[in-house]
């Protein structure tokens, strides 16, 4: 089965390692690539693919709005979220959005093969590390981590601040306004019972649930 896939990276070599990797081993017979959520929207409306593999870090757009927007315009498109974001970080969130699997950049490429032509079948790609978090996940609300119970929005508002971005640049970056990016960062507090910033920050680093070198985040 070779298969016609849109890929969304902002990394040119990761794009082109893939898109090379698959074409040569016949698992793809075209790899059309796109740097931008933008640029991934328009592509995934404008033609038809069997498969979309779709990185969580985008320059834009955030790869779980760009899913839910794709699964919204198009959901027959079977999506495959590719980040370095461990699983246990976004894997359920992925899922809940529409997404047909998550493969970590970290799989050998049999994997990431093997997936790829998993979800273009019209299954589901699960992987033992995302099995676990599943099960994390449907077990008792009590046992969850407090960054687990937030929204989509309210987590991404977490790793933003604790990334050093302002008020302002979140709101730039989720199409959003200021106010609304502020009531996000008092919920959050709220339901994590953190104090302000300086904890947030602390937390988000002791759990690993940002990549503080932008240079190979993913």
């Amino acid at each position: 089965m070779t298969l016609k896939v849109l890929l969304a990276d902002d990394h040119a070599i990761v794009r082109r390692g893939v898109a090379q990797l698959l074409v040569e081993v016949g698992a793809a017979s075209s790899v059309i690539e796109a740097e931008t959520g933008r640029d991934a929207l328009s592509l995934a409306t404008r033609d038809a693919f069997d498969v979309a593999m779709l990185d969580i870090s985008l320059p834009d757009i955030n790869g779980l709005d760009v899913l839910k927007r794709v699964k919204r315009d198009v959901p027959r498109l079977p999506v495959l979220m590719f980040s370095m974001y461990r699983e246990d970080q976004y894997a359920v969130r992925a899922l809940k959005a529409g997404a047909s699997g998550y493969l970590p950049k970290t799989a050998d490429p049999a994997l990431m093969i093997g997936a790829i032509r998993q979800v273009a079948a019209g299954r589901k790609y699960v992987s033992p590390e995302m099995a676990e978090a599943l099960a994390t996940y449907v077990s008792l609300d009590t046992e969850r981590m407090p960054h687990e119970k937030l929204s989509d929005r309210e987590f991404q508002t977490l790793c933003m601040l604790a990334s050093g971005k302002r008020l302002t640049d979140i709101a730039n970056a989720l199409s959003l306004s200021v106010k609304t990016v502020s009531v996000y960062r008092a919920r959050l507090l709220d339901k994590m019972k953190l104090a302000n910033n300086a904890e947030l920050t602390f937390y988000v680093m002791s759990n690993r649930l940002v990549d503080m070198n932008p240079a190979i985040a993913g």
